[in-house]
């Protein structure tokens, strides 16, 4: 064996750790004992030579800084791969035992589970407000009015989302002409309104009252004219976005306008627009000089924009102002045989005929003037279920045909103080509720049969109930219950009561129900037979009490102070 210092103890013995090669436990060991015993046998040959002890003192304390990083090395290296020896253990008992459970769980475990996490991912998803739509937004405001829209959840549980819009208009103002990229359900809330639509590329008119509903198309243009003199408008619609562009809540695409809103109109170069009109520079810049927003006052008498004074000219007064806006001349047939263009929507949108073609006037109603739709009013028809304790109306396709073409239905419900809609299911569509007047109470069912949500409703909320979810709605002791709102089918809606004379537990009345409970058929029968009434049923002042409690698992905390809660959404469009 050779020695000699050098050769023993070099400085790459003194390397950092990540320079040196991978080796194993027992060459680690053996290697470690080599180097002791050649840092001995150097300091041994050193001290045979030098006879200086502070040298030497000094070579020993280089020597040993040497062993005790080497050593130190060798340790570290030890311990890191136990360490990560343990962390693969741990990571493989995880993995077996998410294994185990995946076999262990059953269909409804796994149900549950889904639902679970369908809740933990968004935050609005609680048990207490889960299903009440508080996330608004104001889009227009002027002050001539104002629209807000509260976005509807978006989840696999709802089928079809809908936002809610709240638009209300001063009197005798106008929401200017646009078209939309989402359909409209109109729902006239309090006041009166001429709506103007472009309906087989010509402009009809329909006026409206409380309690109308009314279709516009997505990518049909329109106005809103608030008609009263001393009356604020209120408006309910139903936005459906599934024609949408999928950017923000809708699009809106003004035709009137300026700066505020722009036109969209004002996005050509002023050379085209001057060769698409046939007018100079100077009478296009009478198009846009709005600047006061989408909502305005239509008797501004300092209004630099046209519409106002247009919304209000006769017939005869709009041909003589379309003249002098846009030049009167002779137009080659083929042009007058385009179906659609910018010229031909303007020259409908101000009311006006060419000499070629006459308006027809054989939809002329009392309701309007044109081709388009008529209006449907909810408060003019007929109950489709009433009793001492409240009203019910459900209007489809088959009631008012612009249903067909938007897919959305419409209900309207009235509960007297204390009453209940029975607990229910709809098989066939999603609903959307706004609290129109009054106050109480909504309770939702998770498919697993456990409470989804149990919370107090009041005037301008907004709820969503999903498809095949049991509910019920109950109105307060104080007063009256008033709710309306929108699903997300056109089709006649057939809801399914759990309880009740009508209900489904009446109508499978049988030995197979009765076991499925657990008890005899005559007792199911006694239970069943105790309510008389059904759809609306009376206050819990004229039926049995329950004897024993409620199973702890059905309950739900009960908010003691009604003001204490937070707004919801618009508390004033009915005001």
């Amino acid at each position: 064996m050779d020695n000699t210092c050098p050769s023993r103890f070099s400085p790459s013995s003194l390397l950092k750790p990540h320079q040196l090669p991978q080796q194993s436990k027992k060459s680690k060991k053996r290697k470690s004992v080599r180097l002791t015993e050649s840092v001995f046998t150097c300091v041994r040959d050193t001290m045979k030579k030098m006879g200086n002890k502070v040298a030497l003192l000094a070579l020993v304390l280089v020597l040993c800084y040497g062993l005790a990083i080497a050593v130190s090395f060798f340790e570290d290296e030890d311990r890191r791969g136990e360490r990560e020896g343990r962390e693969e253990d741990r990571r493989r008992e995880r993995e077996g035992e998410g294994r185990k459970d995946w076999r262990r769980e059953g269909e409804g475990e796994e149900e549950e589970g889904d639902w679970r996490r369908e809740r933990e991912k968004r935050e609005e998803w609680s048990t207490e407000e889960g299903f009440l739509l508080q996330n608004s937004k104001r889009v227009v405001k002027t002050d001539a009015g104002e629209m807000e829209v509260v976005r509807s959840f978006v989840g696999k549980i709802v089928d079809r989302p809908l936002h809610i819009g709240f638009i209300n208009m001063e009197p005798k103002t106008l929401f200017i002409p646009q078209y939309l990229d989402s359909s409209l359900v109109i729902f006239i809330r309090r006041g009166e309104a001429k709506i103007g639509l472009i309906y087989e590329d010509e402009l009809g008119e329909r006026w409206v009252k409380t309690g109308d509903v009314y279709h516009i198309p997505a990518g049909s243009a329109f106005y809103l004219v608030n008609t009263a003199e001393g009356q604020k408008l209120h408006i309910i619609c139903s936005i459906d976005p599934s024609e949408g562009l999928g950017v923000g809540t809708f699009q809106s695409f003004f035709i009137g306008g300026g700066t505020y809103p722009q036109s969209v109109l004002a996005g050509f170069e002023p050379e085209t627009l001057s060769r698409a009109f046939n007018v100079s520079y100077a009478e296009l810049r009478d198009l846009f000089g709005l600047k006061r927003g989408p909502i305005i006052y239509l008797n501004h008498s300092d209004s630099s924009s046209p519409w106002p004074k247009i919304m209000q000219m006769k017939e005869h007064a709009k041909l003589q102002h379309r003249k002098k806006l846009m030049g009167s001349h002779e137009e080659p047939a083929q042009k007058l045989e385009q179906t659609w263009s910018w010229r031909k929507l303007l020259n409908s949108m101000l009311g006006m005929e060419t000499e070629n073609k006459k308006r027809d006037y054989r939809g002329t109603s009392d309701k309007g003037i044109g081709k388009t739709p008529d209006s449907y009013n909810l408060y003019d028809r007929h109950p489709d279920f009433s009793n001492d304790y409240g009203w019910s109306v459900a209007l489809d396709k088959h009631d008012y045909s612009p249903l067909k073409h938007s897919g959305i239905g419409i209900y309207l419900v009235n509960l007297t103080a204390g009453a209940m809609m029975a607990p229910h299911v709809n098989p066939t569509a999603t609903e959307y509720g706004i609290v129109l007047r009054g106050s109480g109470t909504i309770q939702i069912v998770f498919p697993n049969g456990t409470n989804a949500m149990s919370s107090e409703i009041a005037e301008g909320d907004v709820f969503f109930v999903p498809r095949y979810f049991p509910f019920c709605q109950i109105a307060s002791r104080s007063g009256p219950l008033e709710f309306f709102g929108f699903t997300t089918s056109a089709h006649r809606n057939r809801p399914q009561f759990l309880a009740g004379s009508n209900s489904l537990i009446r109508a499978m009345m049988g030995p197979e129900l009765a076991a499925s409970f657990g008890i005899t058929l005559e007792r199911l029968q006694d239970i069943d037979n105790a309510q008389p009434y059904g759809v609306i049923l009376p206050p819990d002042t004229k039926t049995k009490r329950r004897e024993e409690p409620l199973h702890p698992n059905t309950k739900t905390k009960r908010r003691e102070d009604e003001h204490a809660r937070e707004p919801k959404v618009i508390k004033s469009f009915g005001e």
